[in-house]
């Protein structure tokens, strides 16, 4: 007998402000975790970007923290202001319409690669997963936190899904926030294995034909139980209304 769960067998039907709280949640507990460091942007109909609250870490902001901002920045909702270095995904947003979620932020093991200026290879299939292209982008100097270089660095990922911005962090996009997810799990995991086999002495890439296969892989029901594990620490999250 072959089950095939609908999404709401899953998972809850979810307004996208607690999609945005249990997306920092859930990688909180995968390393991206750079104290008050980092931001999330989520794309709504309207044109404008959810994006989760300065001066509240990721493991700490609910669903009422939630801001919702326009194109240029400006808080259309809610009681916080947004964090200063969402300058780089407005300059992405304006760039790809194709990207639905951004995420910023510094996890453990990407910093190690982004300093030293090289990407990892891909030496397993959990760390395949997700797929999307890589970029090492170096064409900025200062901060993202200045919307000049915000854009510089924006430009310069081009059509990447996936960027290690030298000497500063990581950037995952999607079109969605399932997608978003699993790429930025595993591509921290591509960064620890990597690491911690290097100093071994070294492994073997995963062939060009087995990273396509784990890249198309969509890794249904992950997200979800990822999401299920951060409701059931915080039950509360599934009563919180959206602001009014």
């Amino acid at each position: 007998m072959n089950f095939e769960p609908s999404p709401d067998h899953l998972l809850p039907a979810l307004d996208p402000r607690l999609e945005l709280v249990l997306l920092a949640r859930t990688l909180w507990h995968e390393g991206y975790d750079d104290h008050l460091a980092g931001h999330i942007t989520i794309l709504q109909p309207d044109g404008s970007l959810l994006t989760n609250p300065w001066f509240l870490l990721w493991d700490e902001f609910g669903v009422d923290d939630v801001v919702r901002i326009d194109t240029a920045g400006r808080v259309l909702e809610g009681r916080w202001p947004p964090a200063p270095g969402v300058k780089l995904h407005l300059a992405l947003h304006e760039l790809r319409p194709d990207v639905h979620v951004a995420i910023h932020n510094h996890p453990r093991f990407a910093v190690l690669w982004a300093n030293a200026r090289r990407l990892p290879p891909c030496l397993d299939q959990t760390s395949g997963l997700g797929g999307g292209r890589v970029r090492l982008v170096e064409e900025y100097k200062g901060t993202v936190a200045e919307l000049s270089h915000a854009r510089i660095a924006a430009a310069a990922m081009g059509d990447a899904d996936i960027a290690l911005l030298a000497g500063h962090g990581l950037f995952v996009l999607g079109a969605d926030v399932a997608e978003a997810h699993l790429r930025a799990v595993a591509f921290e995991q591509r960064c620890r294995v990597s690491y911690q086999v290097e100093s071994l002495g070294g492994g073997v890439e995963l062939e060009a034909e087995v990273q396509r296969v784990l890249g198309r892989a969509k890794f249904d029901g992950f997200w979800e139980a990822m999401a299920r594990r951060e409701l059931r620490r915080d039950p509360s999250l599934l009563g919180s209304p959206p602001p009014s």
